[in-house]
């Protein structure tokens, strides 16, 4: 009994010690892995994936994916400066490419690359558009979502091995705790964890669209061409790891307002014609 107190003692330590406040969010999150071992691994990810993919460049899609991922990146750097953050972003190596697929896709790695798929710029619409997304994808990486996924799922591996060492005398309530625990640490962790993580991204990305000069009001306007394109087939919204697109386009009508006051504070009160 005693090591099995010592196990469970171990996995909550290194949960409230390996914890890191995060500029953007205010919130302590979890860093069982530092981004001097995350960025390394994400920056070799993503040069395996643009060697194995067509890579688009010298076109005017091109060109604007890279001129709104740097207008983005200046939004970050200005918003943490006047925070008190200003060397936030010193190990990242932004890059932006545009790789062609049908994939109606776009993310950025931990460090800063980005990928937008040629299969999402119908659904964008427009410069606008792009840099919603782009704002939000930004946003992930800003908010090291990728680095609290990683320590999420390091900390569900140590309690389910906790679980099994505390229970191993005990092989019916060791068979029920094994049958049950994936789908409740999904359904009522993990899950609701991402989530949480988008509607984050929607808020952070909005304002650094908006501070980069991109009308925020449009970001609702481009998630209801995203219901459209998915055509009602998402899952519950407690089985997904997203929130619903009803409930993501009514988030980001209520924070425009607030994202424009954001923006004000730069001196930003026009934005850019949609084109």
């Amino acid at each position: 009994m005693k090591f099995n107190k010592t196990i469970v003692s171990l996995v909550i330590f290194a949960f409230v010690f390996s914890c890191a406040t995060n500029p953007f969010t205010g919130k302590k999150t979890m860093a069982f892995v530092s981004n001097d071992q995350l960025f390394p691994m994400a920056f070799a990810q993503y040069g395996q994936v643009m060697a194995e993919n067509k890579v688009i460049t010298g076109t005017k899609d091109a060109d604007m994916i890279t001129r709104v991922g740097q207008r983005i990146a200046v939004a970050a750097e200005r918003w943490l400066t006047a925070n008190g953050h200003q060397s936030y972003l010193k190990d990242y190596k932004w890059e932006y490419k545009l790789i062609e697929s049908e994939q109606v896709n776009a993310w950025c790695m931990p460090g800063g690359k980005i990928a937008f798929y040629t299969g999402i710029l119908p659904i964008a619409a427009n410069e606008t558009g792009v840099a919603a997304i782009m704002g939000h994808e930004v946003a992930h990486a800003l908010a090291n979502h990728g680095q609290q996924r990683m320590s999420a799922s390091y900390l569900q591996q140590g309690l389910a091995v906790a679980g099994n060492v505390a229970l191993a005398n005990d092989q019916q309530a060791l068979g029920i705790f094994n049958q049950s625990y994936g789908v409740v640490s999904n359904v009522a962790g993990m899950l609701p964890f991402s989530r949480s993580h988008e509607t984050e991204a929607d808020k952070i990305g909005l304002y650094l669209m908006a501070i980069a000069g991109y009308n925020p009001t449009e970001a609702s306007v481009l998630w209801e061409r995203m219901k459209a394109n998915s055509g009602g087939g998402a899952p519950p919204e407690f089985l997904s790891t997203h929130p619903s697109n009803d409930s993501r386009i009514q988030n980001l009508k209520a924070l425009a307002p607030k994202a424009k006051a954001e923006a004000k504070k730069f001196g930003i009160t026009d934005f850019r014609p949609i084109n």
